[in-house]
């Protein structure tokens, strides 16, 4: 057996670095804005609206983003949209340091990060497969490593950093953040450029945005990966809607305690994305993917059963580690597999339609929980992560993806068969 021993380009290090820092700022200002609105009002309503308004781009102007990437430089798109929220975030530095601020003002700007997060997210998706040259193992890596720094920064080191340095001023949060998206903007500026697509025939920004859709709806390997974060996002949400009443109530936690669970979740996460690429080998791409989403389902389940704190801990982080995974096979493949031209459209086309299934998991979670008890929620988000296994299992099976691979794959980078396919090989040979 071969080790591949094939490294990133330096680029990658750049790429890397800059979103890195970019996480670490994001989760700084996830915790910080709303706490931020707290200190403003007490308005369970209009706190939601902040909170809501960083959402609303994904789903106001997903497909239309994307096909606006297919136009644009993704390099430049990158570093000008970090600028521009470095930018953009010193209008409630000073609004806080006059103590000017305000709920509409807090909620302009989750709206303005939340669309430049879409243009962000987007070229960056569609810009690392043509750094990486489409190829598949590299993307797994660098999917992992970006992955895991995600994961880490702005789930674990920015929420404390933004809690901490809102102790020393409201408008230090807001700075940190935008100094993290000038350095951002900083090493994404001195990335390699690429060769932009080859232009299609010039239509109309909404043709070419429905032209991206359909092109998700028709492919069924494509629908497959589409599918499993709109059903994922429904069932996880609704957790997440009753997780720290269901833990309060049934587990007997406190805050501290709370907070424990949901490290555990992000540290399995951590270890999800760290064994992806081994997964994936092993097992063929797409048997993992039913494997760590079959993964996922069966540890709601064990959580919405856990008779205390330690086995839902365990739960947690068992789920976390089927997420991470996932996040790091299905964006790979679908790099590799997707025309450069599509990519933007693509991407945002999946992403939007799992910021879509949000808000139905957080009223499914609020309605199960009130009109029948608080594991409701969990047991119905368990079969529905199961039922959605079953149903996209036979949509990104092994031979699906390898045929694939091999239509998207250049001529001098051969496609590697997956354990499953070299054994039928060998068996029908036999």
């Amino acid at each position: 057996m071969t080790t591949d021993i094939r490294k990133l380009p330096a680029g990658f290090g750049r790429l890397w670095t800059a979103q890195t820092v970019s996480s670490l700022g994001d989760g700084v200002s996830h915790a910080a804005l709303p706490l931020l609105a707290l200190t403003l009002t007490r308005d369970p309503m209009a706190l939601a609206v902040v909170t809501a308004a960083g959402t609303l781009p994904w789903l106001l102007f997903g497909v239309l983003g994307g096909a606006l990437v297919d136009r644009w430089d993704r390099r430049r798109t990158m570093w000008v949209v970090d600028a521009a929220r470095a930018a953009l975030l010193a209008i409630p530095a000073v609004a806080a340091a006059l103590d000017l601020l305000s709920i509409p003002l807090l909620a302009a700007v989750a709206f303005l990060l939340g669309l430049g997060a879409l243009f962000f997210d987007t070229a960056a998706t569609a810009y690392l497969p043509d750094l990486l040259g489409r190829d598949p193992a590299l993307l797994e890596r660098a999917n992992s490593r970006l992955r895991g720094a995600q994961t880490a920064m702005s789930g674990f080191a920015g929420p404390p950093a933004g809690s901490a340095l809102l102790t020393l001023g409201r408008a230090v949060p807001l700075v940190a953040d935008a100094v993290s998206f000038l350095l951002s903007a900083l090493l994404v500026r001195s990335l390699p450029a690429m060769p932009r697509p080859v232009p299609e025939v010039r239509e109309s920004l909404l043709r070419q945005a429905r032209a991206g859709a359909s092109y998700v709806f028709r492919d069924r390997l494509l629908l497959g990966l589409a599918l499993r974060p709109a059903v994922g996002n429904v069932a996880f949400v609704a957790v997440e809607t009753v997780l720290a009443l269901f833990a309060h109530e049934r587990l007997g936690v406190g805050t501290f305690g709370f907070g424990l669970l949901l490290t555990a979740e992000a540290t399995g996460g951590l270890l999800g994305a760290g064994v992806a690429s081994f997964l994936g080998r092993r097992l063929g791409t797409g048997t993992a993917l039913t494997c760590t989403a079959a993964v996922e389902g069966l540890a709601v389940l064990g959580l919405a059963a856990a008779p205390n704190p330690y086995v839902a801990g365990l739960a947690l982080a068992v789920c976390g580690a089927g997420m991470g995974a996932t996040m790091v096979l299905a964006p790979s493949l679908r790099q590799t597999i997707v025309p450069p031209h599509l990519m933007g459209r693509v991407a945002s086309t999946s992403r939007m339609l799992a910021m879509c299934a949000a808000p139905f998991g957080a009223f499914l979670g609020g309605w199960l929980a009130t009109t029948c008890d608080i594991r409701t929620p969990l047991y119905t988000a368990a079969a529905l992560l199961l039922a959605m296994t079953a149903v996209t299992a036979t949509m990104t099976t092994n031979r699906r993806v390898e045929a694939a691979l091999r239509a998207a794959a250049p001529a001098d980078l051969p496609v590697q068969p997956s354990p499953a396919s070299t054994e039928q090989a060998r068996e029908g040979a036999v």
